[in-house]
């Protein structure tokens, strides 16, 4: 089962994709985490990335697909993934699907999208600043964060709606509840995806 969580910050597509990754016996690859690591780890690639997360920017794409290509098909070969955080914008969807037509087996099979209220999107995002202490959900940066899903996210969703794989699932509740209606609305879609 190969999936991809898709939703603004603060959502709880992290917390959603860890529950799918142990439900499907899938991998779980957040792009977030991954460059986490990376900048942590002072690696270039880290390097390059540092100054687009310190802001609340995108990652360039070809930064994204260097990242990731290797995780994936991994992940692929051994029954699947859930992605957390990539693609991110239209054209890196499209970068996604052109590379994933050429290698059988990774293509995504479902996208799902969660729907949050902006207000209880700050709400969450302030609460886990505190908690965890990411310099990444600053006021300004969580504020830009928002506005760049707004305006490169979330219209790739048009692109996946017009391939039938976008399921919409109220993120406005309870996490169990959203795990529940996840798992109906992507085993709906795609009976026998195992």
């Amino acid at each position: 089962m190969r999936l991809l969580m898709v939703a603004p910050p603060g959502a709880g597509k992290g917390t959603q994709a860890k529950l799918l990754s142990a439900h499907y016996g899938i991998v779980h690859l957040s792009s977030g985490d991954l460059f986490r690591r990376e900048v942590a780890a002072g690696t270039d690639l880290g390097r390059r990335a540092s100054e687009y997360l310190l802001r609340g920017d995108l990652v360039p794409d070809d930064l994204v697909i260097e990242m990731l290509t290797q995780p994936v098909l991994a992940a692929a070969a051994k029954g699947g993934y859930v992605l957390d955080g990539f693609p991110r914008s239209l054209g890196q969807a499209e970068e996604a699907y052109r590379v994933a037509t050429q290698v059988s087996g990774v293509e995504l099979q479902s996208v799902v999208h969660l729907i949050v209220p902006r207000k209880e999107l700050l709400r969450r995002m302030r609460a886990r600043a505190a908690q965890e202490g990411r310099t990444d959900d600053n006021e300004a940066t969580v504020e830009h964060r928002l506005d760049v899903y707004d305006s490169e996210t979330e219209p790739m969703l048009g692109f996946y709606a017009g391939r039938g794989l976008v399921v919409d699932v109220d993120g406005y509740q309870p996490v169990e509840a959203v795990f529940d209606d996840t798992v109906k609305a992507v085993d709906a879609l795609r009976p026998g995806l195992r």
